[in-house]
């Protein structure tokens, strides 16, 4: 059985305290979530454009709308619908469960960059056309996060 993407980052997230530890005792708390960021950025535009491939290849918003129910497995995420269309695709997430797993990891500190950073650099990877714009997460304290994603015409 495969895992589901929660549990993934479980595990993950586990590995990488342990990892982020040893580099903030050698080089700093700075230096190490700067290489920590960089990592995590380079694996999920990866993981975007691995997914692209195996799906076919970039279509619209609304097929990636589609997609996010990967990340919803295990009630991982609740998210409010406010705009689906080719172009534009706006959600608020209103429970996140990533983001309740890294505190009970005891990595909420370094969430942020093992978790919501990957977003925009995902999209990015899956298609470097499609833009991400998000102002706030529930990992840095809001109440909800507000994910917006928009499409520019003239898609070859």
């Amino acid at each position: 059985m495969v895992a589901s993407i929660l549990e993934q980052r479980r595990i993950e997230a586990a590995f990488a305290k342990q990892i982020f530890d040893a580099m903030e005792a050698e080089i700093g708390r700075e230096a190490a979530g700067r290489i920590l960021g960089k990592a995590v950025v380079a694996a999920a535009r990866t993981a975007g454009a691995d997914l692209a491939a195996s799906t076919g290849g970039p279509s619209d918003l609304l097929a990636f709308a589609q997609l996010l129910k990967l990340w919803q497995q295990e009630d991982a995420l609740v998210i409010d619908w406010l705009r689906v269309e080719a172009d534009h695709l706006d959600f608020n997430v209103t429970r996140c469960r990533y983001a309740e797993a890294y505190r009970a990891l005891g990595v909420a500190d370094i969430g942020g960059l093992l978790s919501c950073s990957r977003d925009g650099e995902f999209c990015a990877g899956y298609d470097p056309r499609m833009k991400l714009t998000r102002t706030q997460t529930i990992m840095e304290g809001a109440d909800h996060c507000d994910f917006r994603y928009a499409l520019p015409e003239g898609r070859s």
